[in-house]
């Protein structure tokens, strides 16, 4: 089997670490590895049987490589992207950064594999929120147009980085402990056993960036820019997994048995729909899980062809690292990795 030279940016951080384990797990065919950092340079990571020292981006550090995959943020992205792939090096970014640029495809290898095709050394990793949504609803697209989309999410603070996650123990321990809350500094209110309907900054038109990021990725993906979508995202106190209420409106009519037999048919969807027994999606039990989970489907009767729906998945790994390394194994798969 050919083997491939491999470099991870940000290799430290949540969504970096998760690329370490899941290229590991899933024997991602890697010849040479470089690890990227900023605040980490000279730290050793044991991967596999080696022990890999973290480096500085530098402007020979993308050179020899085949696949980089990225999740440093938007302004380094910026920085070093588009000369990483000028030197050879196909990159898959998780940034925000490229993906609603016209030339840059923006993947998730269940819904629109073949826009690979068209990649120019430089593919976009969607949003975690967009990702778990748009697994679900491809396949009932598919079937009967979604006209609408009206998306609630509920997000872990993992999302936001290790040191959210950090935050929301010590929170935790202090009241638990009824001490006052000693820590502040990720988020603009107390996030321990509370709810902020606030990801990322708000926008002129009232909404969130995170929630017109749902709204144009979607579309993007789906290759569809007639579907109306609106959404509220909210950051929640859960370590790791993102839940979604999921409305949907179509043209044609779909029933919740049919719903279920289109998403128990879908690649990375697990059905889970069982109320009567309490079985539904849950983020604790998505947590280290490759899938999409769906549960709570039902009619809207509000309209004539809308379901509900309840949509959970892992943020970090489907949500960002496992897509990303998805990607990377497509071109593989497509001979498109020199």
């Amino acid at each position: 089997m050919k083997k491939y030279n491999v470099v991870v940016l940000g290799a430290t951080g949540a969504v970096g670490i998760e690329f370490r384990k899941i290229l590991l797990e899933r024997k991602f065919p890697i010849d040479k590895i470089r690890f990227l950092g900023s605040s980490t340079v000279g730290k050793q990571i044991e991967f596999g049987d080696r022990t890999v020292t973290v480096e500085a981006v530098g402007d020979d550090s993308f050179k020899g490589y085949d696949i980089g995959l990225f999740s440093a943020g938007a302004a380094i992205s910026k920085q070093v992207a588009r000369r990483a792939a000028e030197s050879g090096c196909v990159v898959i970014d998780n940034s925000s950064a490229w993906r609603m640029e016209p030339d840059v495809p923006l993947v998730i290898p269940e819904v629109n594999p073949d826009d690979v095709d068209w990649n120019k050394g430089l593919i976009a990793n969607p949003n975690c929120s967009t990702i778990q949504m748009v697994v679900a609803l491809k396949p009932l697209h598919d079937y009967a147009k979604i006209k609408r989309i009206v998306v609630s999410t509920y997000q872990a603070v993992s999302g936001t980085g290790l040191k959210a996650i950090e935050e929301l123990g010590i929170q935790v321990k202090d009241i638990v402990q009824e001490r006052p809350v000693s820590q502040r500094r990720v988020y603009a209110h107390q996030i321990a056993f509370n709810a902020l309907p606030h990801i990322d900054v708000f926008l002129p038109n009232g909404y969130t960036k995170e929630e017109m990021k749902m709204v144009n990725e979607t579309r993007k993906i789906m290759g569809d820019d007639s579907i109306g979508v609106t959404a509220t995202t909210v950051r929640v106190p859960v370590y790791h997994g993102h839940s979604e209420s999921v409305n949907i409106e179509t043209e044609k009519k779909i029933t919740p048995e049919k719903a279920r037999e289109l998403l128990e048919n879908a690649p990375g969807v697990i059905v889970e729909d069982d109320p009567a027994q309490n079985l539904y999606p849950l983020a604790i039990n998505a947590v280290g899980r490759d899938e999409v989970f769906v549960g709570r489907i039902r009619e809207d009767e509000s309209i004539s062809n809308g379901l509900n729906m309840w949509i959970v998945s892992d943020n970090i790994r489907k949500g960002a690292a496992l897509n990303a390394v998805q990607i990377a194994e497509l071109l593989i798969k497509k001979g498109m990795v020199k």
